[in-house]
């Protein structure tokens, strides 16, 4: 749709991979930081229960993150497909559709939330002393969700455009804002937990102007309706594309969830709160394995329009070395540095010293699972919605959840037990991916192996008719 054509179909792969992924690493790290920014200020200004609020509220924002990525990434991919095949009116109603389903769908959300807050933060696992912190951040946060989902819609769209920077920019507007009015309300204000949620929703709403006033000219450019639209046809395929892309998302609030209740069965809310506060540097190892990853998507959604299968066999195997060979840089720094990453959040020494030892158990394998999340999103750009689910589900859903029961339960090894079933999950899964990506390079190989001979043949036919 435009000047992408071109520079999907013929730019170096390493500089279109740099190109597209540094600005979503950005973007992401950005995005990281709402809920740190919160977590930070909160840990020092209100304590281990003001952090202990925020990770049970974790759980719900994840899950309404994964949808908005979800309608995100599918409407995006069936874009970038519909773009490489050149049918620039199914792209447009592909967009329409899915901001629309974006939208209605949030609302609703955020109604259902904001009604049932207090029962669904007991079902979470809220102690009589976080719940009613945990009720004062969630019952404000839910409606910035609208903002945020389709700030997050817009981005991708953009991205598949070849603009790339409109997710950094309203990012770096809303991270500014929420840094700004977290020390405002919550250190000068002493408002708390409350005050730390009034920021987030109001840097939100400030990220979703700005990229919202983008998206408004390109609609107008491209032709795109303004006007409300939901089409079956259109609205399955983008779940059944964004549906593995919701799992990875929402799998960390329900693995969240679940890690709750086994801790504060076990160790109460000290657990919790040592949780919440290795989540936060846990979450931004990913960082850069998924930007790469999210940068191939588009990349090789339209390579598999275009059916240039060679391109995308080569497009593969380098973003799964940049992967990582990055994000095994960030787990070597944040093993070095885990004292001093920890006492960031937390004064309490004894938080501190379980926090290292649980952290240093839980990332003690991390760098293998980048081939795993790589093989997530290029099953995506593939449309294999079926294979793609299933990979995604198969390291927390399958192995990690059951693993941490397991050894919780069953051989009675408490919080230890939970800290050792991520990297037991991680070996798992990247074994079992790293199968799936060397049968999927052999079915690259077959396919190109078809076109070069059926060149051969029409070229031998040119020849000959001469």
């Amino acid at each position: 749709m435009g000047k992408s054509d071109e520079m999907f179909e013929k730019e170096s792969i390493g500089k279109l991979l740099f190109r597209f992924s540094i600005p979503i690493i950005i973007s992401l790290l950005i995005s990281e930081l709402y809920n740190m920014v919160d977590t930070l200020f909160v840990g020092r200004s209100v304590g281990n229960h003001g952090i202990g609020a925020l990770v049970l509220v974790f759980p719900i924002q994840r899950m309404i993150i994964a949808l908005s990525v979800m309608i995100a990434i599918g409407t995006a991919t069936n874009f970038s497909r519909s773009n490489g095949k050149k049918d620039l009116e199914k792209s447009r109603e592909i967009v329409q559709n899915g901001f629309s389903f974006g939208y209605l769908l949030m609302i609703t959300i955020t109604a259902i939330v904001f009604i049932f807050k207090e029962q669904i933060l007991m079902a979470l696992g809220a102690s009589e002393e976080i719940l009613p912190y945990a009720k004062d951040y969630l019952g404000t946060i839910i409606f910035g969700s609208t903002f945020l989902s389709l700030t997050i819609f817009i981005s991708n769209i953009m991205i598949s455009l070849g603009n790339n920077k409109v997710a950094i920019a309203s990012n770096s507007i809303g991270a500014l804002t929420n840094i700004v009015l977290d020390y405002i309300l919550v250190v000068r204000g002493n408002m708390g937990v409350k005050g730390a949620a009034i920021a987030t929703t109001s840097s939100q709403i400030a990220g979703f102007i700005f990229a919202y006033y983008v998206y408004s000219k390109v609609k107008k450019k491209y032709e795109i309706s303004t006007g409300f639209k939901i089409n079956k046809n259109i609205i399955v395929p983008i779940i059944l594309v964004g549906v593995s892309a919701f799992i990875v998302e929402a799998e960390d609030g329900i693995v969240m969830a679940v890690l709750n209740n086994l801790l504060i069965s076990t160790v109460g809310d000290t657990g919790i709160v040592v949780l919440g506060v290795i989540s936060k540097i846990y979450m931004f190892l990913f960082i850069t394995m998924f930007g790469i990853a999210s940068a191939m998507q588009p990349i090789a959604a339209y390579n598999v329009g275009a059916k240039n299968y060679k391109r995308l066999k080569a497009l593969m195997n380098k973003t799964a070395i940049y992967a990582t060979l990055t994000s095994t840089v960030l787990w070597g720094i944040s093993m070095i540095f885990t004292p001093q990453l920890i006492s960031l959040f937390v004064k309490d020494t004894n938080i501190i010293k379980e926090s290292v030892k649980a952290f240093r158990i839980m990332v003690s394998l991390f760098p293998l699972i980048s081939i795993y999340y790589v093989s997530i999103f290029y099953f995506q750009a593939m449309g294999k919605a079926r294979t793609s689910i299933m990979v995604s589900i198969l390291r927390q859903i399958i192995i990690m959840i059951p693993m941490s029961v397991i050894l919780v339960k069953v051989f009675d090894l408490g919080a230890i037990g939970v800290w050792l079933s991520y990297p037991i999950s991680d070996i798992l899964s990247s074994i079992t991916s790293y199968i799936l990506i060397k049968n999927e390079e052999t079915e690259l190989d077959t396919r190109i192996e078809k076109q070069m001979k059926k060149k051969r043949t029409i070229n031998s036919e040119l020849k000959y008719s001469h």
